[in-house]
């Protein structure tokens, strides 16, 4: 790794204590990043890398990491230190062991998430955009949350389908549903929380004294539901995660016909990301989307 040297003396500067690496080993990761743990025998970080063109996927990481961390609301892995050496772009993050959480740490991490949903904002959106897995998601603040989700959500995504080839009933549907969207917010204006953006089960863990941790956000302002939707479209949190949300920020009664609509935004994603295999699941949501408003 030709870039460690120099990643390593980036450590040093940020941290004002001397590491030279003198172990690493790669690390299980997710499939768009490279990581690894290294270590002096002292310290241990965890780092990821990319090409050097995609620095600000990193950057932009960073920063939402750092705006959790604002919120002293749930834990995050401390930012070390983020750049670009040589051809490859980094992330340096604080090391953490994790291990089996118990129905404490469940409950915990959805009080926590709860608080942090009571960090909010004058607008939807945020500060910069950033990725999503690593997908543009575009983040211009507005304050309309109906029409940030029609155009920065949903129709970008549907673009971005029409643009890798799926064209046919996904964009008929796609249209019909974006100029019916106003119908799923009949009397109900959410306020911009801060949100992890991307929240299944592999972007979270609980540390070794069963504290909870979240990770690899995809940060913004938006309407919290879209976060407890997410946890629920490939499953990974348990009924006390959800009753202890409940107890500390009850959801409005129309999350049920939302969530189809927030999580249909992930679902088009992974149909860009990964391919056809997506295809009929998104387009049977479009389809019960659409049952509702006839």
């Amino acid at each position: 790794m030709s870039a460690l040297r120099e990643i390593c003396n980036n450590i040093s500067a940020a941290t004002g204590k001397a590491f030279t690496c003198k172990n690493q080993r790669a690390s299980g990761g997710g499939c768009i990043n490279s990581t690894y743990t290294i270590s002096d025998g002292h310290d241990t970080y965890f780092l990821k890398l990319n090409n050097a063109h995609l620095n600000e996927m990193f950057s932009a990481e960073a920063e939402g990491l750092n705006e959790i961390r604002r919120s002293r609301s749930i834990h995050v892995p401390e930012v070390i230190c983020v750049g670009i050496s040589g051809q490859q772009s980094y992330l340096v993050l604080e090391h953490l062991t994790f291990a089996h959480g118990n129905t404490c740490s469940q409950q915990q991490l959805g009080f926590d998430l709860a608080q942090m949903h009571q960090h909010y904002s004058d607008h939807f959106g945020w500060q910069r955009d950033n990725t999503i897995g690593s997908t543009p998601q575009y983040n211009e603040r507005a304050s309309n949350w109906v029409e940030f989700w029609r155009t920065q959500r949903l129709a970008f995504q549907l673009r971005l389908a029409a643009d890798n080839g799926y064209a046919g009933q996904l964009q008929e549907y796609g249209e019909q549903l974006l100029s019916d969207l106003d119908y799923f917010f009949a009397g109900y204006s959410p306020q911009a929380s801060l949100l992890h953006g991307d929240l299944w089960s592999g972007n979270y863990a609980f540390d070794v004294s069963g504290c909870p941790v979240i990770f690899d956000p995809a940060v913004y302002f938006g309407d919290r539901e879209t976060d407890i939707a997410m946890t629920e479209l490939f499953g990974g949190f348990n009924s006390h995660f959800y009753q202890a949300y409940q107890a500390a920020l009850p959801l409005d009664n129309g999350y049920q016909s939302r969530k189809t609509l927030y999580n249909l935004y992930h679902v088009l994603n992974h149909l860009n990301l990964f391919g056809g295999g997506y295809l009929s699941q998104a387009e049977t949501m479009l389809k019960r989307l659409l049952a509702e408003v006839r």
